[in-house]
């Protein structure tokens, strides 16, 4: 969440799925406002948790000009959405039951 924070993402949520999903724990959800920057912060999460606790991305998905990228570290997965896409797909709404443990505007 300090990561996304400093590297200026927005609208941070983490989101407590325990109970409610049955492929994994949180959700970490954050907007960036450009491409450069949705690609900057998923570089980033993905060297800060590698270097800091030598965990390492199951899987990545998105491609550049989609809007979404999706970080499996299989407990918790973090998605980074352009502002339009966040609100397209709402996962907030749609894992409504999930609990929010924080949100940084």
């Amino acid at each position: 969440m300090d990561t996304l924070d400093k590297k200026k993402g927005e609208n941070i949520l983490l989101l407590d799925l325990i109970g409610v999903c049955s492929f994994t724990d949180y959700f970490v959800i954050c907007s960036g406002t450009s491409e450069r920057m949705l690609r900057a912060l998923s570089d980033e999460v993905q060297v800060s948790l590698k270097k800091s606790h030598s965990i390492q991305a199951q899987s990545v998905e998105g491609k550049t000009g989609v809007g979404w990228t999706l970080i499996d570290y299989g407990d918790i997965v973090v998605h980074i959405f352009s502002p339009a896409v966040r609100e397209y797909y709402a996962l907030e709404d749609l894992w409504k039951e999930g609990r929010v443990l924080l949100h940084m505007q």
